[in-house]
């Protein structure tokens, strides 16, 4: 199999969870970060080529399959589309953009330059979802009727602490930061939103971020269904719960844990999930744990893509999808209930 060369956009904590797996499938050949510091540090690591300048990379190196986009939320648009333009495969960090324009500027760019644009979903590789999706796909749940969406973390003033997570420009609000995997985990799942109610407040964190630290959201699906979303990052001390539970024609699932992680409760008829995988670890963040880590498990599936013709797990449509049903809940929120945020 023919050895893939990459470049990452942006040196943070996901940018080396990048590295990590790019050295398992290919050669990392330049990063890019506009603090030199960070650059500098994977450029040792990895004996590739630092820039502190995109521009710069993208005139210099033209020997690459794909660039990983690990920048701030809201840059991720404008860095896609500049690696798109310039004739390369993207592959950009959760969430796609913080807008639905932005999405849409994104996948035209790509088709118009027939370039590969992947989403990071790595939720979608959890053992207890992928079981639960097999189950909706196959007809074995019958028909859905309810799902209820569950995240309780915990993220400090610390985490927020001379940083870009917390505004409304970079960052766009708590479920594209912490919570857009679950998101885009209703849309896999049960499908598209028609309807939505929603309120949001910030209790705990007020001159500290510039949005919501808690939320709640009722649902109507296109295929009839109805969910809940509540979530809130003011678990006391650390993360509490990430859960997601479906009441279905022939039977009830809860998968829950920290991050998805755990399947809780299953009473099916006819059938038992049994021997289920070992997952990942989630993602360590000092303080924090993220979502589980599969980010191996993204990246085998963009070298079968770019070598083997294979389907892309999380295509740039899916990832629009995911942002459209965050829009749709910020917007209604707002406007049922203006005094709020």
């Amino acid at each position: 199999m023919k050895s893939l060369n990459f470049a990452i956009i942006g040196c943070g904590r996901i940018g080396k969870r990048h590295a990590e797996h790019i050295q398992k499938f290919g050669v990392l050949k330049a990063v890019c970060d506009i603090i030199p510091e960070k650059s500098k540090s994977l450029c040792e690591k990895y004996g590739a080529t630092a820039f502190y300048n995109l521009s710069d990379l993208l005139s210099e190196v033209d020997n690459l399959d794909l660039i990983a986009i690990c920048t701030p939320n809201g840059l991720h648009a404008s860095h896609s589309i500049m690696c798109l333009n310039a004739g390369f495969n993207v592959l950009c960090e959760k969430p796609m953009a913080i807008s639905v324009q932005d999405c849409g500027e994104m996948i035209k760019t790509a088709e118009r330059k027939n370039k590969r644009l992947f989403i990071v979903k790595q939720n979608r590789f959890n053992p207890p979802v992928a079981k639960i999706k097999e189950l909706i796909d196959n007809g074995t749940l019958g028909k859905i009727y309810s799902i209820q969406l569950s995240c309780f973390w915990n993220r400090n003033e610390k985490y927020y602490e001379n940083s870009w997570k917390g505004t409304a420009k970079q960052d766009g609000g708590t479920l594209f930061t912490q919570f857009s995997h679950f998101i885009d985990l209703l849309y896999w799942l049960i499908g598209d939103v028609k309807y939505v109610q929603a309120i949001r407040k910030n209790y705990s964190h007020e001159g500290i971020i510039e949005f919501e630290d808690t939320g709640a959201a009722i649902l109507e699906f296109y295929n009839g269904a109805i969910g809940t979303i509540n979530y809130t990052v003011n678990s006391y001390d650390k993360n509490m719960e990430g859960s997601l539970t479906i009441f279905a024609e022939n039977g009830t699932i809860k998968i829950g844990g920290q991050y998805l992680n755990e399947l809780e409760y299953q009473n099916i008829k006819d059938y038992e999930i049994k021997d289920l995988p070992k997952g990942n670890p989630p993602n360590q963040y000092g303080h924090y744990q993220g979502s589980m880590s599969n980010h191996d498990k993204v990246y085998e599936n963009v070298v079968n893509v770019l070598t083997q013709g294979a389907s892309i797990m999380t295509n740039a449509y899916e990832g629009l999808k995911t942002v459209e049903i965050i829009d749709k809940i910020y917007r209604a929120a707002v406007y049922a209930a203006p005094q709020i945020i």
